[in-house]
Order: structure tokens, then C-alpha cells, then sequence
């Protein structure tokens, strides 16, 4: 019974590499059987090379003609062959059955190549469904239970053991350990993570166990996500293509009008006989149908996908990745997309009495308490620095904190809240302050009891950190030549500029709302057309939208954003923008290249046809293999 449903399967997935090959052997011995003068044989096995080669094909042209009204290059094929077959019977010139045969099985062939063509691309981007494990170890009631990933819901705990697949996005409650995130994000080198942070299904797990809380649906995770987008990718056929499909069902048309005059017309204007005029016409047929030309897009852009997917570049149809080659503008959002979106303590300075991290360790005692972003961003930085927690904490929302840590009164703040408790803030202090905050940063006090009153040990500078590979994937647009890079935000014109001149924008549009950035968008497409916009926050989606192409960070957007955009960016890797837009024109130049040799091949068969008087089965060579180079030429993306 396995080995029954085993061979079962084979035959399903090589249905039309095996009729290729028993059409082989049958117009084989049927050619032999002809050669030695044994006409039945002949006509036994030749016929049924035509069946079982030809059957797929006849099948799909009459589906075709009956239902969509239509005639397809599949029917012209099978017309052809069919026509030589009768031709060769009418005339009792058998070698014209033969002929008929060998271009059912070069199509057979051809049709066979170019599925295992697209089987290896499809292969290439369905490889993620396998990275997910279909069952999880629950925790419950101190027990492990192992259940289906579907059967998993929001809140519920689950472990991971060493070396094993992420079943699904989950935040580590406990546990720490590296993982490798290279076939969700691209990323080549494992991440360290640890309690708080959160972890993809389908990257695999290092050398610790963690227990995950289950912070979303399973359905809802960023490998399933990137599943269904790939097969919508798969199904939505780009402008391209279209036309192409529009152009080849008129195409098909004027060929069969073409062949009737062909077939008709000659012995009146030209004295042909009726075998060579009728030859000719069923030869035209074949040489003139749009194979190649139908194989000169989607294998091309459909190899672009998967080779975007492994580099941690998601598009979601074709039509994008011919967009992005094409872009002269962009726009970039600011916070979470040239910036981390996470503030980060950018620079420590002390009075003369204390040391830096006499500063982060006093200021640390404080904000250990408290869930402010900027007291995170405090804790994080004194993480590696001894300090216990303070006591009798109190908060004074949008002023500071205060508490008291061995015996100590201590207080953090902004320079007013600082002010009421200090007489007089450290000038050199104070001027370097100012010049932080004229860049954007903000700076929090920190000072301690003494005997009469209160002293400043210091201040810190609390930043959102500018991405480190923002500046190079700006210069490198540049490069190549990208005519207008502009950031839109909602952020003030002070830290928007000084973002913006870090990372070498010159045009700065801020304290934006939604439908601010959407204007601009507009704006910038009266000008240049095809624009991008990268983003990452729900007030991005609108703009993202608009654009011409819209890109998305992967991890820090939104789940808005990512449903909006048309390009996500899997590990939010700035510089793979460029990468996508370099991908975008190789596949816009192999398109150009794979409808400059179907059309080429075209037209030196015709031309071969009326003046090279070449026969039926040169001309199906000629077309169908410019129909595999074009196949194979496309997926040269794959590489």
C-alpha cells in the first residue's frame, strides 16, 4: 500500500516528464517500424505518441476555446501536428506522421523542462513552509504537553529545547540563547536573545532551552504571513505579464487568420502545389506561435521573488519587484526606520567629584522602578554596573523621579524638575546639555542628598539611535541614482535636521500628520513619478499606500504597515533596499532580453519558412528551444 501511494505520488509530480518519455519510445519504434515496411505497427504506435504526448496540451486548448471563447498556442500545436498527421495520410506520405509526432514530442519535452523550470522556483520560495514544526511543547499545570501548533492560543506558555525549530512568535519568559533568524530575516549571524524579546517561528534555536509566551495567533505569525504573501505573489500576475497574456489571445488570432491564407492563397498567386502550400501553413503555425514570448516575464520576476526572499527582501507580487528598478524618488519616515525606534543612552557625563558610571549606577537605582521608555533606556546602558534597588519611589509624571537607596535621597529629572532642589546646575554641564538638546537628545539630571541640600553628580543623554547602516544605504541610492531622497516625519524640525544631516538628507519635511505624509507623497510623484516610501509605524500606512512602491520594516512595523506595504523588509536591514532595487533592474534588463529573443526567434523561423524552406520538425525545435533558453534565461535570478 506505501509503495502504491509512494509511485502514486512520483507520477502525479512527473506527469509530463513520463508522457514526454513514453511518447519517446513510441514514435521510436513507431519510426523503425515505418522504416522496415511494417505500415500497421506504424500507424498502431504512432497515433498513440500523438495521444500521450499531445493529450495535456489538447486538453488545455479546448478548455481554452470552450470556456474563455479563445485560442491558445497549446490548440495551435496539437492543430499542426494533427494537420501533418492528415496531410501524411491523404498524400500516403508517412514521414509526414512522423514529423506530426516528433513536434508533439518536442513540445511534450518542452513542456515538461519548462514545469521542472518552475518547480525549482516554486520549490525555491515554498522552502519556508517547512521551516515551522506542525506540533509545540505547552506548558500546563507544570506539565508538558505536546499539541498541534493550531490548537496554541494567545497567553499560552510553551518550551523550546536546544537545536529545535521556534514553532511560533512568542516572547521569552525565561531562558537565553542565540538564534538563527537567516531564513526569516537574512540575517547570517545568530541573535542573542533573553527574557523580554521577542522570537520568529521558523528560526532555529542554540544551545538554551526558553519558555515563550504566546503573544499572537499562530496564523498571525511573520513566517505565516510570509507564506500567504509569497502565494499571492504567485497567483497575481504583474502589468507586464498582462499585456503580454492580452497581446497573446489577439496574437493567436491573427495566426490562425494567417495560416487559412497561407493554406488557401498560394496555388492561386504563387502556382504552389497543395502539399507544400499546406505544409507550410501548418509550419507558420508553429514558428509563428508566442511561446517564448509567454515565458519571457513570469519565470524571470517569479525568480526575483525567491531570490529577494533569501536575502530577507519580501515582495509581494511581481509587479512590485518591476516597480522598484524603476523608483527615482524616496522617502523615508524617521523614527523606527532611520532611527531604531528604541532610545538608547548616547553619552554619560559626570560633575568633577563622580564618574560616569557613578552616574548611570546612582540614576539606575531610580528608574529600575519605573516603565518609562527613557528609564529602560537607563537600565539597560547600567546593566553591567553593580546598584541596588531604591525604596519609598515616587513619580512625578512628565517632571522626574525620586526614592532612596542606602540611605540616600536621590533624584532624576529634566533641568526644572532638577531646579527646584538644586540652586544652581554646573555651567560646563549645563552648556553640553544644550548642545545635546539642540540635537534632538534629551538629558535627564541626576543628583543625590548631601549634608544641606542636593548635588548633581551628572546628566544623561537619552537618544532613538540613528540606524548604523542608514547613512551608507543613503549614499548608495545615490549611487544608484536616485534623484530625490527626502525624509517625512512627525517628529520637530530640530530633531528631524539633525537625523536628516547625520545620515546626509537634505530635505526634511516634519511635524507631519498622517495626511501630511500622504501630500507629500503626492507631490513628490507629480514630480518623479515612480516614488517609494520606507516606514515602519500605522501613521506610515496611508503613504505607503499612496506610493508607487511602498517599503515596510519587517520587525519594528506595524502589523498595518506590513499589510500595506508591497515590500517588506524581513530584518529591517536599510541597505537591503538598494539590494531590492538592483534586483528590480537585473530582472527589468533579462525581461528585455527574454522578448528581444522570443520575438527574434520568430521572426528568423518565418523568415526560414517561406525562403529557407525548412521543415515541420527544424521549426518546432527553433520554437520551442527559444522557449526553454528564455525559461532558462530567467532563472538566472535564482543565483
Amino acid at each position: 500500500m506505501l509503495y502504491s501511494q509512494r509511485f502514486s505520488q512520483f507520477t502525479k509530480e512527473h506527469a509530463d516528464t513520463l508522457a514526454a518519455l513514453l511518447c519517446g519510445v513510441l514514435l521510436f519504434f513507431g519510426w523503425f517500424a515505418l522504416h522496415l515496411g511494417w505500415l500497421g505497427w506504424a500507424l498502431l504506435l504512432l497515433p498513440a505518441a500523438y495521444v500521450i504526448g499531445g493529450y495535456e496540451s489538447a486538453r488545455e486548448g479546448l478548455t481554452t476555446l470552450i470556456k474563455e471563447k479563445e485560442l491558445d498556442v497549446d490548440l495551435l500545436m496539437i492543430v499542426a501536428a494533427v494537420g501533418a498527421a492528415g496531410l501524411g495520410l491523404w498524400r500516403r506520405e508517412y514521414h509526414l506522421i512522423v514529423d506530426g509526432a516528433i513536434l508533439i514530442l518536442i513540445f511534450a519535452i518542452s513542456g515538461a523542462l519548462e514545469g521542472y523550470a518552475m518547480q525549482r522556483t516554486e520549490k525555491s520560495i515554498r522552502s519556508l513552509m517547512s521551516l515551522t514544526p506542525d506540533t509545540a511543547r505547552m506548558l500546563h499545570q507544570g506539565t508538558e504537553a505536546t499539541i498541534p501548533i493550531s490548537q496554541l492560543r494567545v497567553g499560552d506558555e510553551i518550551v523550546v529545547k536546544p537545536g529545535e525549530m521556534i514553532p511560533t512568535d512568542g516572547v521569552i519568559v525565561s531562558g537565553y540563547s542565540t538564534l538563527n533568524q537567516a531564513a526569516i530575516t537574512g540575517e547570517s549571524l545568530p541573535v542573542e536573545k533573553t527574557v523580554g524579546e521577542e522570537v520568529f517561528a521558523g528560526t532555529l534555536n542554540g544551545y538554551g532551552a526558553l519558555k515563550l509566551r504566546v503573544h499572537k495567533p499562530a496564523a498571525s505569525s511573520l513566517i505565516q504571513r510570509v507564506i500567504r504573501l509569497v502565494e499571492q505573489a504567485q497567483t497575481q500576475a504583474p502589468p507586464s505579464q498582462q499585456f503580454i497574456e492580452r497581446f497573446e489571445r489577439g496574437y493567436a488570432m491573427v495566426i490562425v487568420i494567417a495560416g487559412l491564407l497561407l493554406a488557401t492563397l498560394p496555388p492561386f498567386i504563387w502556382g504552389w502545389d497543395w502539399e507544400t502550400t499546406i505544409y507550410r501553413a501548418l509550419t507558420f503555425l508553429v514558428v509563428a506561435s508566442p511561446c517564448a514570448l509567454m515565458a519571457a516575464i513570469m519565470p524571470t520576476l517569479l525568480s526575483g521573488i525567491a531570490n529577494g526572499a533569501r536575502q530577507g527582501i519580501l515582495f509581494k507580487n511581481g509587479a512590485q519587484l518591476e516597480k522598484i528598478g524603476k523608483v527615482r524618488a524616496i522617502a523615508f519616515d524617521k523614527t523606527g526606520t532611520l532611527t531604531t525606534g528604541q532610545l538608547q543612552v548616547s553619552q554619560v557625563m559626570s560633575a568633577s567629584k563622580y564618574t560616569q558610571a557613578d552616574v548611570l549606577k546612582t540614576a539606575a537605582t531610580l528608574e529600575s522602578c519605573s516603565e518609562h521608555p527613557i528609564a529602560q533606556a537607563i537600565v539597560q546602558a547600567a546593566s553591567d554596573l553593580n546598584w541596588v534597588r531604591a525604596v519609598e519611589v515616587q513619580a512625578i509624571p512628565g517632571q522626574g523621579i525620586m526614592g532612596i537607596a542606602d540611605g540616600q535621597k536621590i533624584i532624576v529629572g529634566n533641568a526644572a524638575f532638577m531646579q527646584e532642589y538644586v540652586t544652581q546646575l554646573p555651567e560646563e554641564l549645563q552648556t553640553a546639555a544644550e548642545s545635546l538638546e539642540h540635537e534632538g537628545k534629551t538629558v535627564i539630571w541626576v543628583a543625590q542628598s548631601r549634608q544641606i541640600g542636593y548635588e548633581v553628580a551628572g546628566a544623561i543623554a537619552v537618544a532613538d539611535m540613528i540606524r548604523p547602516e542608514a547613512s551608507a544605504t543613503i549614499a548608495k541610492l545615490r549611487q544608484l541614482g536616485i534623484e530625490q531622497i527626502v525624509m517625512i516625519t512627525g517628529d520637530n524640525q530640530r530633531t528631524a535636521q539633525n537625523v536628516a544631516q547625520t545620515v546626509g538628507i537634505t530635505q526634511v519635511f516634519a511635524e507631519l500628520l498622517p495626511e501630511d505624509k500622504l501630500d507629500v507623497i503626492r507631490s513628490l510623484q507629480k514630480k518623479y513619478h515612480t516614488v517609494a516610501m520606507v516606514g515602519d509605524g500605522i501613521n506610515d500606512a496611508p503613504a505607503l499606500a499612496q506610493a508607487s512602491v511602498g517599503i515596510a520594516m519587517g520587525v519594528a512595523g506595524s502589523d498595518v504597515a506590513l499589510e500595506t506595504a508591497d515590500i517588506v523588509l524581513m530584518a529591517d536591514r536599510l541597505e537591503k533596499i538598494a539590494v531590492a532595487m538592483q534586483l528590480g533592474r537585473r530582472s527589468h534588463n533579462i525581461i528585455k532580453q527574454n522578448i528581444a529573443i522570443a520575438l527574434g526567434f520568430i521572426a528568423i523561423l518565418l523568415i526560414a519558412n517561406f525562403f529557407g524552406n525548412i521543415n515541420l520538425p527544424i521549426g518546432v525545435i527553433g520554437h520551442e528551444g527559444s522557449t526553454v533558453l528564455v525559461t532558462l534565461s530567467g532563472l538566472r535570478l535564482l543565483r
